[in-house]
């Protein structure tokens, strides 16, 4: 699986500036560099050196060269990194001159596919290279960067490893099957598949945390006409983002952007106003303000305190979580309380979007509930659709175990049980890696990464 072949690519993002790095990494990558700049053979690892870069048409560019001998580099090969002004022109002129002596392009993701092949890294550390890149907010970098550290790796090989160990004790039971023998005690091994049973579901329930800090927390602002939801997403956000209008029914789509609140990111949605219309395009939007309320993580049913009072206000919070499930925190605000004539209460919030009073509650909800959210098991969370499939995998070779047991199943099916949870962890961790889901994992990959 693992080609010899040296690969080259451009590191930095595509485009002109200041300065651009190209990277190889393979047996040859020093002797390409070489054949294509003034450089001694007498150099030492990790030292940069500065350096003209040629083709056969003459000089390219001055530029840095640090070498990474391997396995001490991050593919486990020799690797190479040039750093020369960020010109397109330099750029293309040299991963062409650098092809002609031997390299060649490198595929998606394919330096970190080399750092995995080679043991630098395992699936979920790999996976985490791409989430750490991705990142967008504090918290988001956080959970990258905790599973590139492995804590994450650590716990899963542990449960895997607690699950080989006995599994070893009931095959050799089956090989001392006639004479009556039993190495693996049933009422610790029905204790640790009751552990693991609950460390797998718990693995899996931080995933909505874990995925809420990844992708950003969706927040829908749904309400009447004029009930003030494109004012508040404008001072959430604190720029003039959605059109603000007495006019009834001028948003008539979402709008959505997105903000940083105390290092979590959240995507705002301010949806079409919810009324009785005629308006074929008006009721389309309605629709679909449903609909994202139904998707959102949390919503906020914005309610004018000018024209309602509490009671009729709950009711119509009643009407909303009917319509859109329990899936959803639902947050009923009063907005306007700057008019005169208003009145305030203790059952929901009241804010004023207008001047801003009440606006740090409301993002104090918003933290509150993410933070509801998080359930990690040791304080590890998940963070990765296809890790919790495995978990879930995991967990019901672990329940079709102690079933097994409950009923006196042979050892042999017990085994099989126990072997199917095994290679559900090992997904996880890559010690289990199909071609086609290392293709699928990597793909996603920039190209000098």
């Amino acid at each position: 699986m693992l080609e010899q072949d040296t690969i080259c690519a451009l590191s930095t993002p595509p485009g002109a500036g200041a300065i651009a790095v190209i990277r190889l990494s393979g047996p040859e990558a020093m002797a390409i560099v070489r054949r294509c700049s003034d450089l001694s053979k007498n150099i030492a690892a990790r030292t940069a050196y500065f350096c003209k870069l040629r083709d056969e048409e003459g000089d390219i560019d001055e530029g840095l060269v640090t070498w990474f001998k391997g396995p001490a580099s991050y593919t486990g090969e020799d690797v190479v990194e040039i750093g020369v002004h960020g010109s397109m022109y330099i750029q293309q002129r040299l991963l062409t001159a650098l092809t002609k002596q031997g390299a060649r392009t490198a595929k998606p993701g394919e330096f970190t596919l080399r750092a995995f092949l080679n043991r630098k890294l395992d699936l979920s550390q790999a996976e985490a290279v791409a989430d750490l890149i991705a990142s967008s907010s504090k918290a988001a970098h956080n959970l990258a960067l905790q599973q590139l550290r492995g804590g994450y790796s650590e716990r899963i090989e542990a449960l895997r490893q607690q699950l080989i160990d006995f599994s070893a004790l009931i095959e050799l039971e089956l090989d001392f099957s006639e004479e009556d023998v039993e190495f693996a005690k049933r009422d610790d091994l029905l204790a640790l598949i009751n552990e693991l049973i609950t460390i797998c579901s718990d693995l899996m329930n931080s995933f909505r945390y874990g995925n809420a800090v990844k992708q950003g927390v969706p927040v829908a602002i749904i309400g009447a006409p004029n009930s003030g939801k494109s004012t508040l997403l404008n001072t959430l956000l604190q720029e003039d983002r959605a059109i603000v209008s007495e006019i009834p029914g001028t948003t008539r789509d979402t709008v959505e952007e997105a903000i940083t609140i105390e290092g979590v990111l959240f995507r705002f949605i301010d949806t079409a106003g919810i009324r009785s219309t005629e308006d074929t395009i008006e009721k389309l939007g309605i629709e679909r303000s449903y609909k994202k309320a139904t998707e959102a993580s949390i919503v906020i049913l914005l309610g004018d305190a000018s024209i309602m009072n509490e009671s009729a206000f709950r009711t119509q919070a009643t009407l909303l979580r009917e319509r859109i499930g329990t899936g959803p925190q639902l947050i009923p605000v009063l907005n306007k309380i700057d008019l005169p004539n208003t009145q305030t209460g203790s059952s929901v919030m009241h804010i004023s979007a207008k001047t801003g009073a009440g606006i740090q509650e409301l993002k104090d909800a918003f933290i509150e509930h993410v933070h509801a959210l998080q359930e990690g098991e040791g304080g590890i969370v998940v963070t990765n659709v296809r890790h919790v499939e495995a978990l879930g995998h995991a967990r019901q070779a672990l329940h079709d175990a102690r079933i097994a047991m409950t009923k006196g199943v042979s050892g042999e099916f017990l085994a099989t049980d126990l072997r199917r949870a095994q290679h559900h962890l090992g997904e996880i961790t890559g010690r289990i890696t199909p071609d086609d889901l290392l293709g699928s994992i990597f793909g996603k990959f920039c190209i000098g990464k």
